[in-house]
């Protein structure tokens, strides 16, 4: 396998460049016409946080890991409810990783977090999306207003500064952002119930959550499982992981195993909706 650094120009902003990692299973063969995952990080993150890149060199076909715009090494600006932005960055990424020059087929979509959000409505909305066969949601989002659920948090901050700054350490660097009460407005109004009636019929999805996530709450991935099962031919299998956080930490393996093992049930068509357990992949709800 061959890594490859990508640096994709973005059409809707000069100057930008979306920085990547492409792994290749087969250097030296021609990858027009080969599948492609797409392994999707979340907020406050980069292509090689939590499970991003263990899963790159695991899984058995070519993936691309990236930065959206205003993470790590992808210049551009970032504010929390700004989903739009992050559709248009990997609708860049695809066009150009779908164009003439590589000629893939986006086949899988691994997304933690905020990108699950946003990776579901590219999915939802773009030809590409439409014929994926597989979509990991790994701690998504479903009731988006319960963001509203850290206003305690905010509030101090936005009544002395108008607004509250989230510091994080990002690749071992000290980074901050400063969210504003009208982004997190922005952010709790973004529809999500098109997945009722708009989830391409034939897509796998695969959904994990940890039941000790305290940033989003694991009755979202039931609801997410509601929301999409009932699908022919595509189905819905939930993961629940009982000690997991949001960000898995402790369990990066388990996930990887986990989207493995659901990716080879996958590839054979012995798929249902129900509930994922190692071994007993089709127990049915």
């Amino acid at each position: 396998m061959s890594s490859i650094r990508l640096q994709i120009p973005h059409p809707l902003e000069p100057n930008c460049l979306i920085t990547g990692d492409l792994e290749k299973r087969a250097p030296n063969e021609l990858t027009k016409g080969r599948k492609l995952a797409l392994i999707l990080h979340g907020v406050f993150g980069h292509r090689d946080y939590l499970f991003q890149k263990r899963m790159a060199h695991r899984l058995p076909i070519d993936t691309f890991r990236f930065d959206f715009r205003g993470n790590r090494d992808t210049p551009g600006t970032w504010r929390i409810g700004n989903f739009s932005s992050d559709v248009e960055d990997l609708r860049a990424v695809v066009a150009y990783l779908t164009s003439d020059l590589f000629g893939y087929e986006v086949d899988l979509i691994v997304a933690h977090s905020r990108a699950s959000i946003v990776a579901l409505r590219w999915m939802c909305t773009s030809e590409e999306g439409r014929r994926l066969r597989g979509f990991v949601n790994a701690a998504g989002r479903y009731r988006m207003e319960r963001v509203h659920d850290r206003d305690n948090l905010y509030a101090p901050q936005f009544a002395s500064h108008g607004y509250y700054t989230w510091k994080a350490t990002v690749a071992g660097k000290a980074t901050s952002h400063h969210i504003y009460p009208e982004h997190v407005d922005e952010f709790a109004s973004w529809d999500t119930s098109y997945l009722k009636t708009q989830v391409p019929p034939a897509v796998h999805v695969l959904t994990l959550h940890g039941l000790a996530d305290k940033v989003v709450p694991p009755f979202d991935a039931i609801l997410i499982a509601k929301a999409v099962s009932g699908r022919v031919p595509g189905t819905h299998s939930l993961k629940l992981s009982e000690n997991a956080d949001h960000n898995f930490v402790g369990h990066y393996d388990e996930v990887v195993e986990t989207v493995l093992d659901w990716w080879k049930e996958l590839e054979a068509g012995s798929l249902k909706d129900g509930i994922w357990e190692v071994g007993t992949p089709r127990n049915k709800l």
